[in-house]
């Protein structure tokens, strides 16, 4: 990677200034006269990095301000303060030659005319962002390889299904081979086979072109399947700015050992070792649950059980055919930092 960032934001701050609306006949004729403005902080005072080639998480609640830093990233809006340069441009003084060099995809929006065939489309992308027929070619046949296009390239954008179409979307945004994508919750509403498509498409097109990726989403299962970065915003502010492994390390409360009893005839042995686990001093920092006859799962506090001592004494309690290792699902350390939880001085707000 190029030791410049491809993407550099400092003190990026997006101010809206709203007024309240008192309710009623009477109130509207009041609001006519007097008003009660008050600033809302979309974004504020936001600084980071991307290097090229990267691909990260941008996460928050609803309102966070994941969206008004994509807007201003791309040009849409005009930042209130800060400075952001990206790909050597300015976004929102040089957005004209600026959105020729990046990919967007808002999930719940289209840039695909509405009542022509996919392939009019991707026609009319090619000859606006001046694509040769080559460089067209070759990445048609590579996006029909991972999203599966071929089936539906003649049929009317307002006929395709919600998955159908964000696959067309992320190849019309990647028709030019910009060196930025920034998608915006771009596997919202869509079933699994579908958000399997694009995930793998996008891994496909960081590893071949170096695309660098800003992603925002509610599905942590995105950032855990593609992003090894995560950033964490919350009322405008960052929170968390890092490695997810590092996020997990310091937040991580839980983990889990499922296993599956070799047969039947482990019961016995099974609930001696239940009993023992009961009896133990260590008792309030694991939790034995059976998912059904052979499978059980233990929940336990990682930092007061290791997890190696733990395994000891299951493989030697009872006889197994498999058993599995896994962390505290991410989506509640998320909820925990949302509701306050704090990160330690140890986690700064840095690159990874």
């Amino acid at each position: 990677m190029s030791s410049a960032p491809l993407i550099s934001v400092r003190a990026l701050s997006k101010h809206f200034r709203t007024f309240r609306r008192r309710e009623g006949i009477a109130g509207g004729l009041v609001n006519l006269f007097h008003r009660d403005y008050q600033t809302l902080k979309a974004v504020d005072h936001v600084n980071f990095e991307i290097a090229r080639g990267e691909m990260v998480g941008y996460i928050g609640p609803n309102g966070a301000g994941k969206s008004t830093t994509i807007k201003m990233l791309t040009g849409i809006l005009m930042p209130t303060s800060g400075e952001i340069v990206s790909n050597g441009f300015v976004p929102f003084r040089q957005r004209a030659a600026y959105v020729k060099t990046i990919g967007v995809v808002f999930g719940q929006r289209t840039q695909l005319w509405w009542d022509i065939a996919v392939i009019e489309s991707f026609k009319l992308l090619r000859r606006i962002y001046d694509v040769s027929q080559r460089d067209f070619d070759e990445r048609m046949e590579l996006f029909d390889q991972v999203l599966a296009l071929r089936d539906f390239l003649h049929t009317p954008v307002r006929k395709l299904s919600l998955g159908q179409r964000m696959r067309c979307d992320l190849a019309a945004a990647l028709l030019h081979n910009p060196p930025i994508l920034f998608l915006d919750e771009p596997t919202i509403g869509l079933d699994v086979v579908a958000k399997d498509h694009i995930r793998q498409f996008l891994k496909t097109i960081n590893e071949r072109y170096k695309t660098t990726i800003l992603l925002t989403t509610h599905d942590l299962d995105d950032i855990e399947e593609l992003c090894r970065r995560i950033m964490i915003i919350d009322r405008g502010a960052l929170l968390f700015d890092g490695p997810l492994a590092a996020l997990k390390e310091q937040l991580l409360r839980t983990k889990q050992i499922k296993f599956i009893l070799r047969d039947g005839e482990q019961a016995p042995r099974l609930a001696a070792f239940e009993q023992a686990l009961a009896a133990a001093p260590a008792n309030g920092a694991l939790h034995l649950e059976r998912l059904d006859e052979l499978t059980c799962r233990i929940v336990f506090d990682r930092k007061r059980v290791a997890t190696a001592d733990l395994i000891r004494q299951i493989l030697g309690a009872v006889e197994v055919r498999d058993f599995v290792i896994e962390d505290e699902p991410i989506e509640e350390i998320i909820k925990r930092i949302y509701g306050g939880e704090a990160l330690t001085p140890e986690a700064p707000a840095s690159q990874p």
